[in-house]
């Protein structure tokens, strides 16, 4: 099979740790007899520093020519608190969802056997946590119109907005997922105070309607987060809005231990984007001490949901859990052993692939 990836390492610790999962990549295909071709492009502060666009139309293009994009870290700390800056890192994150039409941002939440001792909860709370939150990405609060500041700026006004259309894309897909796991929808809103919410509920009701062999259940957003540290293991596919899950899945990613563990992929109308949820870490730049694994569980999903070769994807998770049971995991995660280096985590992991039988 031909494969054809654009490759946006970003800033920070992103081009190392997407330099690892390309080399994972790379490892996959040759073991499995895709023919690979890849390019990289401009995204973030660089392309910032280089074009003055942090997402340039040169980029854009190479990711619609692409069937997958694998994507690292945005931000720089001379973006942060700036408000004389016109234009900012972030931005680039946000035309690219908006101009792929990635409007779906999904995240699996699992957890390791031998990482449980590194989350925050309990061992009997988290121990078997195995869910999905499902992120509207394109619209919202995060792209609501009108949005500013009034002329004293005392002031300041944001617009959360939302059609029937967007709200519907999403919920059908979160029925898709849980058609193929356990079955179970959980709607996230805030329907007893915001109407944004309501039609959120009254679009999920409708389409829940039309899938009786699946468990529906509706939760505020704030009983949501308890629940989501009492009870993980209680959750299947969770759907909501672009804000409420932008918190949410930053939430749940703790109870793995590691935000450096949690990859994500953002499906669309056009090309889908796989990364890891984790930002561009800038202290860490450079200095080879970036865990790699949720961008190369991210490589995983891309193989998945871009390209529907399950058997490859499942290669690259054995290899990320033997590298963790044999402990050669970076600093975030040793167990008081030795701590390795992101390249030295990386290429365990690529060796591991093409060695297994």
């Amino acid at each position: 099979m031909k494969l054809k990836i654009a490759v946006l390492p970003g800033d920070g610790i992103g081009p190392e740790i997407v330099g690892q999962a390309l080399q994972v990549t790379e490892a996959v295909c040759k073991r499995f007899g895709h023919d690979l071709s890849h390019q990289h492009a401009w995204v973030g502060a660089c392309a910032i520093d280089r074009f003055g666009n942090p997402y340039p139309e040169e980029t854009h293009q190479l990711c619609m020519e692409s069937d997958a994009v694998l994507f690292g870290a945005i931000g720089d700390p001379k973006y942060d608190n700036n408000p004389s800056a016109k234009v900012r890192p972030e931005q680039g994150l946000l035309g690219m969802r908006k101009q792929l039409g990635l409007y779906a941002n999904i995240r699996p939440v699992t957890t390791f056997p031998s990482l449980i001792h590194k989350s925050p909860l309990r061992q009997e709370v988290v121990e078997g946590t195995d869910l999905m939150c499902i992120r509207e990405l394109t619209s919202g609060i995060y792209f609501g119109r009108p949005q500013g500041r009034s002329e004293d700026g005392n002031i300041a006004y944001d617009t959360c907005v939302y059609s029937r259309e967007e709200v519907e894309r999403i919920v059908r897909l979160a029925y898709k997922y849980a058609r193929q796991r356990h079955k179970k929808v959980t709607v996230i809103d805030k329907a007893n105070v915001l109407c944004t919410s309501r039609l959120w509920r009254e679009v999920a009701q409708e389409i829940a309607k039309e899938n009786p062999d699946i468990t529906t259940e509706y939760i505020f957003v704030d009983n949501a987060a308890m629940q989501l540290v009492q009870f993980p293991t209680r959750f299947d596919v969770l759907v909501t809005e672009n804000m409420f899950g932008d918190i949410l899945t930053d939430e749940a990613s703790v109870i793995t231990g590691s935000l450096g563990m949690l990859p994500s992929a953002s499906i669309g109308i056009h090309t889908s984007v796989f990364e890891p949820i984790h930002g561009s870490y800038p202290q860490a730049a450079g200095k080879d001490i970036a865990n790699p694994v949720a961008t190369i569980l991210s490589a995983a999903l891309m193989f998945e949901y871009a390209f529907g070769l399950t058997e490859e994807g499942a290669a690259i998770r054995r290899a990320v859990a033997a590298s963790i049971d044999a402990g050669i995991t970076t600093e975030d995660i040793c167990r008081g052993n030795k701590a390795y280096k992101c390249s030295e985590v990386g290429q365990w992991i690529t060796d591991y692939i093409a060695k297994e039988k």
